[in-house]
């Protein structure tokens, strides 16, 4: 990696960019320490001269706004239908020190993303209340200063990091007016009249409201954009599809190569379906879960640096992460070999029936557990019939919750652009809520026998299986946008031996 010729702490991590302006000098010499070691030479007044003349002119014209902003718009009408009178501070927040001068690479905030289709760092939507409602204006970074040497003297200058939109751009694409975001930090400061912010995104931002905000508002502001997501609109349900497509053809990829990950580790799986993830995507959604043998009996197994032997299961939890933020969400059971034996396919057949049960409890006017009680009671019924539960019967196993020595995890979760969607939501409308048409949900149910548990038979010691869909509420019933992974275990075996050759 090349070395900036003066790296820079970026805007809202130094006590500069709190976002106060910039009043460096107009040319910066990079530290004496820097130069004293050979790694950044003198910076002549020729070559200042030189690099703040000669640039074309590159401002994009005829922008049309992006796919989303009429959903965009609506989402921030009803937002300030809610805080009449408020001024609201949703940030996008910023960059992470990863090592060093390096930084994660960066996810904008999912209350910013929804409320705007922007993913620029250290962005800020603000909502100032007026007679009638709110103006929504996007706070951004503008275009590098050629003059001043940021271009090429910053370390988050475009030289370095590339093209960012201007802001008569970024407005042009999202709708929304823009402005400076090194101006904002002043003016909430000097802002009057209640205020409430998105927290845990920008700490200058935050520290800019620290006399005008409380916690109670802020998490109140907060829980009603959670649920907000509740029911999804046309275009987060197409990008859920689209999610849900290509991680499809990531699990396809990695059943291709199993051969290969049987000679590296899982972590050959974990690179297979991420290169799907990047290619169709923006990232994968989560860690993703690539757990062989008795790994899979480990809920959240993201070291995925185990072996894939054959005649072991491979549990691959994993989802496509689209341009848009939205993820799918999709778990198989794979038998490494293309095979299951028969013990693995009677747990395997088992959640599946679970499975089943799961998804066909999900309708609108259901009750949000409905779907989980009726996925436990099948399987707390197989746990029954195999003698693991002497002298219960099945509604006696059910009152004391004895199954979830073995099934652990609740049967799924709502879906979005978080993998684990609207969590901040009241309990009254999402755990103890009913289901609505536009909801989407996990349905993943799992059996795991770890392997020192000597409350089951040596044979199923070892052996984890999730099934997982992303199942979407409609009118009628639901759809599962993930059908397109076979789940019974003979079309599983079928589909492998396929793609296998």
């Amino acid at each position: 990696m090349a070395h900036e010729l003066t790296p820079e702490t970026p805007a809202h991590e130094s006590g500069r960019a709190a976002g106060a302006k910039d009043t460096r000098e107009p040319i910066e010499q990079p530290p004496i320490e820097q130069r004293r070691n050979g790694l950044y030479p003198e910076i002549s007044d020729e070559l200042a001269q030189s690099m703040r003349s000669g640039w074309a002119d590159t401002e994009l014209h005829g922008l049309e706004p992006i796919a989303q902003a009429a959903h965009t718009e609506r989402r921030r009408a009803a937002l300030s239908a809610r805080f009449p009178g408020e001024r609201l501070v949703i940030p996008a927040g910023n960059l992470r020190t990863r090592s060093n001068d390096t930084e994660y690479a960066f996810r904008a905030g999912t209350e910013y993303a929804y409320l705007t289709g922007d993913q620029s760092h250290d962005g800020v939507l603000v909502l100032e209340p007026t007679a009638d409602g709110h103006t929504a204006t996007v706070h951004l970074r503008p275009r590098s200063n050629r003059e001043n040497g940021e271009f090429w003297l910053d370390g988050q200058g475009e030289l370095w990091v590339g093209r960012r939109h201007s802001l008569a751009e970024a407005a042009r694409l999202l709708g929304i007016p823009a402005e400076d975001v090194r101006e904002l930090p002043g003016r909430l400061r000097e802002a009057t009249g209640p205020v409430r912010v998105v927290r845990g995104h920008d700490a200058g931002i935050e520290s800019a409201l620290t006399d005008k905000v409380t916690a109670e508002r802020d998490e109140e502001l907060r829980v009603f954009l959670s649920e907000a997501r509740l029911v999804k609109d046309e275009f987060e349900i197409a990008e859920l599809r689209k999610a849900c497509d290509a991680t499809a053809r990531g699990f396809e990829d990695v059943v291709r190569v199993l051969d290969r990950a049987e000679a590296t580790s899982e972590r050959y799986v974990e690179g297979t379906f991420f290169l799907r993830a990047r290619v169709e995507g923006n990232d994968v959604g989560y860690g993703s879960i690539c757990a062989a043998g008795p790994h899979a009996t480990t809920l959240h197994w993201v070291r995925n640096d185990g072996p894939v032997r054959p005649g072991e299961l491979l549990l691959l939890d994993a989802g496509v992460e689209t341009t848009e933020l939205y993820t799918a969400d999709v778990t198989r059971t794979l038998p490494v070999n293309g095979r299951f034996s028969a013990v693995q396919r009677r747990i395997y057949d088992a959640v599946y029936e679970a499975q089943e049960a799961g998804i066909a409890a999900v309708r609108p006017g259901a009750l949000f557990r409905d779907f989980h009680d009726a996925a436990q009671r099948v399987l707390a019924t197989r746990l029954v019939e195999w003698g693991l539960l002497d002298g219960l019967d099945v509604e006696k196993v059910l009152e004391l919750g004895l199954q979830r020595r073995w099934t652990l995890h609740g049967t799924g979760h709502m879906l979005g652009m978080d993998v684990h969607d609207c969590a901040a939501a009241r309990r009254a409308s999402y755990v103890a809520g009913t289901l609505e048409p536009g909801m989407c949900l996990t349905v993943e149910p799992g059996l795991y026998f770890q392997a020192d548990d000597l409350t089951v038979p040596e044979e199923y010691r070892g052996i984890g299986v999730r099934i997982e869909d992303d199942i979407l509420v409609t009118e009628d019933g639901n759809r599962n946008l993930s059908a397109a992974l076979p789940r019974r275990a003979d079309e599983v075996e079928t589909w492998m031996a396929r793609l296998r050759g």
